[in-house]
């Protein structure tokens, strides 16, 4: 809707140069002869000049406001404003009251500029309202998204960390090896495969106490 909401506006500059231009030229009676506008000229010159100055001001902001986004809405809905009450004042004067008595081409030209006026302006001014509630909503979901993430990450820094621990098995070294329950061993004396399980039985010779081989 920006895209258009520019358009509007561009037209809207090339309308106020048109006039500006127009009234800056007031003291060159013959354009306003050739233009039949004559009794529209402006008494004093210079006071339709100073008019046509402020029109082209009007025409170099609407031309800036197209190209510079952070303008555009607001420009528009002056400009709007502006246009519109304009081709009130036009369509009253000179379609209602016929002042001055405008004949032929003036007329003509009369009712089509009051008729422009009044179309663009309330145009730019339905275009700049709904350009200016999507910027405010953009800007309230902007503000509340960041907002929530000051809140988290706040939320984040409040909460203690949860420190976890790792278990270490027992050092296998440090314990005792344990016989298996089946092994052997060897007795010196003999030489013999002895069971571990077995009790040692220790048998006495009747001669002088030698071990029965």
């Amino acid at each position: 809707m920006k895209p258009l909401l520019r358009v509007v506006l561009f037209v809207n500059a090339l309308i106020f140069l048109a006039f500006g231009v127009l009234f800056v030229l007031t003291p060159w009676s013959g354009l306003y002869d050739a233009l039949q506008l004559a009794s529209m000229r402006v008494e004093p010159v210079f006071a339709g000049q100073l008019f046509g100055i402020a029109l082209l001001g009007l025409a170099w902001l609407a031309f800036h406001a197209a190209i510079d986004g952070a303008l555009t809405a607001r420009a528009a809905r002056v400009a709007g404003h502006v246009q519109w009450l304009s081709g009130i004042v036009v369509m009253v004067w000179l379609l209602g009251l016929h002042t001055p008595q405008v004949d032929g081409f003036g007329q003509m030209s009369a009712a089509a500029v009051g008729v422009v006026l009044l179309v663009v302006g309330l145009g730019s001014v339905r275009l700049s309202s709904a350009v200016r509630r999507r910027e405010r909503a953009e800007k309230a979901g902007a503000a509340s998204a960041d907002r929530a993430e000051k809140r988290a990450a706040k939320t984040r820094k409040t909460t203690p960390a949860v420190e976890t621990s790792t278990v270490s098995p027992p050092d296998s070294a440090l314990r005792p090896s344990a016989r298996a329950p089946n092994a052997s061993a060897v007795d010196p004396v003999t030489g013999r495969v002895v069971d571990s399980t077995a009790p040692i039985v220790a048998h006495h010779g009747m001669d002088g106490g030698a071990v029965d081989p």
